[in-house]
């Protein structure tokens, strides 16, 4: 079975919010006030959407704080699931008897 990448954070705020709102990256930082700098790492995949930039992110949205951090927790999991695949083979899972 294929397996589909996996997508980054950055990518989902530029092809479900900025590209659909017309919203150019230089208007977003400038809007939530951070550097746009940040917003372009975010968006080529190379940062982390932090706490901080999740909370500005949903006040200028709308949605909640959770969803950024919630994307980007996915998106932590999924890297190290797959670069820990073969260590975690070797765990045993813990079971009462």
């Amino acid at each position: 079975m294929k397996t589909l990448k996996n997508i980054t954070p950055g990518e989902i705020l530029l092809e479900e919010f900025l590209i659909p709102m017309q919203i150019t990256a230089y208007r977003l930082s400038k809007e939530i006030g951070i550097p746009q700098t940040r917003v372009s790492q975010i968006l080529k995949g190379k940062r982390r959407i932090t706490a901080d930039t999740a909370v500005r992110l949903s006040r200028f949205f709308g949605n909640s704080a959770r969803f950024w951090l919630g994307i980007q927790d996915d998106f932590d999991i999924e890297n190290e699931s797959l670069h820990l695949a073969e260590t975690l083979k070797s765990i045993r899972q813990y079971k009462l008897i």
